[in-house]
């Protein structure tokens, strides 16, 4: 094949799985919404089972719905008819997946799910074959073409299959009203986890390490406070404690450049007033989100009377993995 050749099939094969997820929308259907009922109401797992490449996609779709809320499970059907169908209890929900509906392994599962008396979904792509007619749910996962020229590897299929997945998860999700929080609860492993919870109060630099000045500290005091504590600035607070202010190395560059004659300055001529601020309780990814936006590199962490108990680093929060990738 030539260069042409090559990309002309590569995009051929996006387009047919890209047109297989769109025409997937017409599945969508009163089913869909029997099936995410179903589910929801349900009081056990969700337990998918499929062979071979049907098998895989389950296992993604498994993986997928606990994630989101939604305790589920994959059960091989080869392995269900030898003990393994024992993990499968009443109050479960079955999701069959078949591209034809009709693969033995999978059709052979349907009278003992039946005596559990289980409802079972459908997910495959006829409604005239034996899975769609048996199961109380037919979510139709049909394709027009497979991307594999020889219409043996499932391609579209198995996207479409896929996609159809996701659509479940993501409206059980929301049926269930799955907040950020219980996702964090859920992956606390990670950047992810850390994104979802890990809170500044938990990251902040504190206590005797928080470069504080007054006011009126003198630019010689400045630069002590800001280079022993090494963080390149320094906060600035009135005689009251309440902060007034920040004082930043880079403060100091463009202070040198326009004038020498230093020798009276003090803190409160030089600070920058207002500065960018954040409560303890915030999450740290929101602190680093706040400084990329002010292209900053340190945020004062104040209390509810505005004295600075904190400050948080640019690159301590680069450190802990919570830029997103």
């Amino acid at each position: 094949m030539t260069s042409d050749e090559i990309i002309k099939k590569g995009k051929e094969v996006i387009r047919i799985e890209a047109e297989a997820v769109a025409n997937l929308s017409e599945s969508i259907n009163d089913q869909f919404v029997k099936a995410i009922n179903v589910i929801s109401e349900s009081k056990g797992r969700v337990v998918l089972t499929g062979m071979g490449k049907s098998g895989l996609i389950a296992r993604k779709i498994v993986a997928t719905l606990n994630s989101t809320g939604t305790a589920a499970i994959y059960l091989h059907p080869t392995d269900a008819l030898h003990g393994d169908l024992g993990m499968v209890r009443k109050e479960d929900v079955v999701i069959l997946i078949s591209k034809s509906g009709n693969t033995e392994e999978v059709a052979n599962l349907l009278p003992m799910l039946k005596r559990l008396g289980v409802k079972m979904i459908a997910m495959c792509g006829s409604g005239n074959s034996r899975l769609a007619q048996e199961c109380d749910i037919f979510l139709n996962i049909s394709v027009k073409e497979e991307a594999c020229p020889h219409d043996l590897a499932p391609t579209a299929s198995t996207t479409a299959t896929l996609a159809m997945g996701d659509a479940l998860s993501v409206s059980l999700l929301q049926k269930r009203n799955f907040t950020i929080e219980d996702f964090a609860f859920l992956h606390p492993g990670g950047s992810l986890g850390k994104r979802l919870s890990l809170q500044i109060s938990e990251i902040m630099i504190k206590d005797e390490k928080v470069p504080i000045v007054k006011e009126d500290a003198s630019l010689k005091d400045v630069i002590i406070e800001i280079t022993s504590k090494r963080l390149g600035t320094t906060c600035v607070i009135n005689d009251r404690g309440f902060l007034t202010g920040i004082i930043t190395d880079g403060d100091l560059r463009r202070l040198l450049e326009k004038t020498l004659d230093i020798k009276d300055l003090t803190a409160k001529d030089i600070m920058t007033r207002k500065p960018k601020v954040l409560r303890e309780n915030y999450l740290a990814s929101f602190a680093l989100q706040q400084m990329e936006n002010y292209k900053i590199t340190s945020l004062i962490i104040t209390d509810d009377e505005s004295k600075p108990i904190g400050i948080v680093h640019l690159h301590d929060l680069i450190n802990l993995g919570l830029q997103q990738r």
